[in-house]
């Protein structure tokens, strides 16, 4: 028996770090392909999931983390109001994950139109102060598209999830290429 130890004889050789390491990128790379497909043949359906998905991390978390107060009471203020919001968050995206899956990318190309209008001022205001009209177009036209985006929220949630999907799928091809690649 110790001989067998010894010379590895009847051990199951997996080819080490750098074979699980393949392995696990190109299941990777798989997953984000096939997301990326999911997102374009059933959008709404496939940001339904991940929207649940979402709902159990928040809630889970913010169990966890009311849970932590009673060892770590260091910050316990921000611990109490990230656990009850991830509690609350958690709950709501659970009870409504549709409308979640839909209000989520809307609530996000909202708040990027808003930063694109802030930037576009801001832009706007260097290009005028001597920065040169290269800035004062940018900020033009940050301001337009920041209007876009509010102006039309759902269009913008949709190609925001048509970019998730077309990003998902050249990462995944990306990820089994590389590890296609890799030694082992």
């Amino acid at each position: 028996m110790a001989n067998d130890i010894e010379s590895g004889a009847g051990s199951l050789d997996t080819g080490g770090a750098a074979g699980s390491a393949r392995w696990f990128v190109l299941f990777l790379g798989i997953i984000a392909i096939l997301f990326g497909v999911l997102f374009f043949v059933y959008p709404i359906p496939t940001l339904t999931l991940l929207a649940t998905i979402l709902g159990i991390y928040w809630l889970a978390n913010g169990v966890v983390v009311l849970l932590s107060l009673s060892r770590h009471k260091t910050g316990w203020g921000w611990k109490m109001l990230v656990g009850i919001l991830g509690i609350l968050a958690g709950v709501i995206v659970l009870i409504y994950p549709l409308y979640s899956a839909v209000l989520v990318p809307t609530i996000y190309a909202i708040i990027i139109g808003v930063e694109g209008l802030v930037i576009g001022a801001i832009y706007l205001v260097q290009g005028f102060s001597g920065e040169g009209w290269g800035t004062a177009v940018l900020g033009i036209l940050s301001i337009i598209f920041g209007l876009i985006l509010i102006a039309h929220p759902l269009i913008a949630a949709l190609a925001f999830v048509l970019l998730i999907a077309v990003l998902a799928i050249i990462g995944g091809i990306a990820a089994v290429i590389l590890a296609l690649r890799m030694p082992g």
